[in-house]
């Protein structure tokens, strides 16, 4: 057992406190304005027992550090909100800027001890959680965050005399909750599912630091020199970063990597009659399944993809024409913000997500990682590789949570695009759809078809699988799109 091997007799007298704990917080000083400098992003997860000092902790921490370069994020039960998203998305939200620091008294960690002493979290489930906050906890590191995480450890007998006495000062009883007094009544089960979370989440990424926590100044220091030592070693590694090679795009696939687009049947057509019949026919199926997705609490996510001026706008139209605008958002993404790009490529994505009983719609998406990001150099080659990863992790928590994820990509022919660009050049009501970048693109073609091919290929799973839909004529690309979003919503009514 690794907590019942703790040394919890270990402790600091008073004097030797004073002298390390002011060298420890001129040291955090200087090592907030390297990061801010650096612009590293910090968390720091402290996690532990009720009563086991976190929060006098990080008063004396904030105390000696400039307020603007951190927040501190305490974790409460979920709101009815935070409930209708995956249990990630409330921390996604709270993740440090870079050069910022993060401070989570209490964490994603809840899921996994104290929802499941409540019985709000199973044990069949438990596993898959765990797998989703490494890969969480992977991507910030990538991604070039700083990540510290502490148990405090109390033993059975501290626990329960801190407790009551907050308990017996009439200032500080408030802040001991029943959920505490449950934490002590359970000690052993809690210990248990603590031990179980260190071994299942204590990566190399992101390792465990556990700490004895029955003195609380031996506590302190322990805590403090290890996050000093974690934000050091994360700011020489800044150092010792080099510049990427620069990577010859890649023009053709390879002899062993099928080429996916040109299986696609671009020759099927819907007569305009037959377009009028069947378009109002699956509006009106999906209309009806809106009362569904409202009743049964499913999230509905489709998102766009396809070369420029392959109708995803107009498939958009088709699809919300029926639906109540009360009911989704349709979210546009183009080349992201400064506040955007100070986190994680991910981290916009997150934030526009569907909540339980709407549909979400997607014109472009994270995607934009491993085509334009990858093709135009604004993505280095490790980045863009590591990304098809991060997007199946990304898209497995959504679809175990229960949402429709839905992925299109539309495609037409080089000669198609060219026509209606042509179209669009001479029509002054659609001029504006047509940029200098436009062209641009077209002249990648090739580089970009690589890229769509092995993006399909390598992100195309059971649970998040892609359509490709055949969008050389558009009445039969709109009608295809609202089939397949009935279908996909219909399956999953009735798996309720």
């Amino acid at each position: 057992m690794i907590l019942e091997n703790l040394n919890l007799h270990l402790s600091l007298d008073k004097e030797t406190y004073d002298s390390q704990i002011e060298v420890l917080m001129k040291q955090l000083r200087s090592l907030q304005k390297a990061c801010w400098e650096k612009k590293l992003p910090v968390i720091l997860v402290l996690e532990g027992w009720a009563a086991a000092g976190k929060g006098a902790l990080v008063k004396k921490m904030v105390g000696y550090i400039d307020p603007r370069g951190f927040t501190v994020h305490p974790i409460w039960p979920p709101t009815a909100q935070e409930r209708s998203y995956p249990f990630l998305w409330r921390f996604w939200q709270k993740l440090p800027s870079r050069g910022q620091m993060s401070f989570f008294y209490h964490s994603w960690y809840t899921h996994v001890l104290e929802d499941r002493l409540f019985e709000r979290v199973s044990d069949a489930e438990v596993p898959m959680v765990m797998r989703q906050i490494n890969a969480f906890e992977r991507q910030m590191v990538d991604d070039g965050t700083a990540i510290a995480k502490f148990w405090i450890h109390l033993s059975k007998k501290e626990l329960k005399n801190r407790l009551k006495k907050l308990q017996d000062d009439e200032l500080q009883a408030w802040r001991v909750r029943p959920e505490d007094w449950h934490q002590a009544k359970n000690y052993d089960e809690y210990k248990t599912f603590a031990e179980e979370m260190v071994i299942q989440t204590s990566t190399g990424p992101a390792p465990w630091t556990l700490v004895e926590g029955d003195c609380q100044r031996w506590a302190r220091v322990k805590v403090l020199t290890q996050m000093a030592a974690t934000i050091t070693e994360a700011l020489d590694r800044l150092h010792l970063q080099t510049p990427p090679l620069t990577v010859t795009i890649q023009k053709h696939l390879e002899p062993t990597e099928p080429n996916l687009l040109s299986q696609v049947n671009l020759s099927q057509i819907l007569t305009p009659e037959k377009y009028k019949e069947k378009l109002r026919q699956e509006q009106a199926r999906l209309g009806k399944l809106q009362q569904n997705i409202y009743e049964q609490k499913i999230s509905v996510l489709v998102l766009f993809e396809g070369w420029d001026a392959a109708g995803k706008g107009g498939a958009i139209k088709r699809l919300t024409d029926i639906l109540d605008p009360r009911s989704y958002v349709v979210n546009a993404f183009a080349a992201p913000t400064d506040e955007e790009k100070a986190h994680h490529y991910l981290w916009r994505f997150w934030r526009k997500l569907p909540n339980a009983g709407k549909i979400g719609i997607f014109d472009r998406s994270w995607y934009g990682r491993v085509m334009v990001e990858r093709v135009e150099g604004f993505a280095s080659e490790i980045e863009w590789r590591r990304a098809y990863q991060e997007i199946n992790e990304f898209e497995e928590h959504l679809t175990s949570t229960g949402c429709v994820l839905i992925k299109f990509w539309l495609h037409i022919s080089q000669e198609e695009q060219l026509k209606r660009f042509t179209e669009r050049q001479e029509n002054p009501f659609k001029q504006y759809k047509l940029t200098e970048e436009d062209w641009r693109n077209r002249e990648k073609w090739p580089f970009y078809e690589v890229a769509v091919n092995q993006m399909i290929q390598r992100t195309s799973t059971p649970s998040a699988p892609w359509t490709l839909i055949p969008a050389n004529d558009k009445y039969y690309a709109r009608v295809k799109v609202i089939e397949t979003v009935v279908q996909e919503i219909r399956n999953q009514v009735k798996r309720r």
